[in-house]
């Protein structure tokens, strides 16, 4: 819910700088990276209309709040913004060498993160991959099978691929090894 307000709130500060003209310097992430720094955090929150703010947040609640129960505060905001600027930094440099550099703002990579990370961090998945111990190249090809068939399924014009892939990718890995995963007691929902 932290996540989601966070998004909220960063969307009303975008839509009332932007009647004024300066949003995309303040929230998008673009070349040269360290130019403007705090774009590293903010294009996470950021997003691009009503509709992409409300897409991203259905997909967090619906998987962001299973995952949250498992772990810390800290870790999911930290695992949170860490995947989305991972994603947007590399969604930049593929962008500046395939073609024309631009500018990328969403928290679809972290979301897509969270994703990968219900995939291989789930209890089910979790004893399975144990107990068969699947060679590390079938583990990879199958990964990158899923990474490609779930990109493949969300593309479209104006849609950060990379970052998608990206965010996918890092959330399987981050599950297999399940970083997010607290100890009893140490719950997200504990906290105060």
């Amino acid at each position: 819910m932290e996540t989601l307000t966070a998004m909220a709130s960063v969307f009303l500060v975008q839509s009332t700088v932007g009647l004024v003209g300066i949003q995309g310097h303040l929230f998008a992430l673009a070349p040269p990276l360290l130019a403007r720094p705090w774009t590293l955090v903010t294009n996470v929150y950021a997003h691009a209309s009503l509709p992409h703010l409300l897409g991203n947040a259905v997909a967090l609640a619906a998987i962001g709040l299973a995952i949250e129960r498992t772990s810390t505060r800290f870790r999911f905001h930290a695992f949170f913004v860490l995947t989305g600027m991972l994603s947007a930094i590399v969604q930049v440099l593929v962008d500046g060498l395939v073609g024309q550099p631009t500018a990328v703002l969403g928290a679809s990579g972290a979301v897509f993160a969270l994703v990968g990370y219900a995939i291989t961090g789930n209890a089910v998945v979790h004893a399975a991959l144990r107990r068969f111990r699947p060679d590390r190249t079938l583990l990879l090809v199958g990964g990158a099978a899923l990474v490609s068939a779930i990109v493949l399924v969300t593309a479209a014009p104006n849609v950060a691929l990379v970052a998608h892939a990206v965010g996918l990718g890092a959330g399987l890995v981050a599950g297999r090894r399940r970083v997010l995963h607290a100890r009893a007691g140490r719950r997200l929902t504990d906290h105060p």
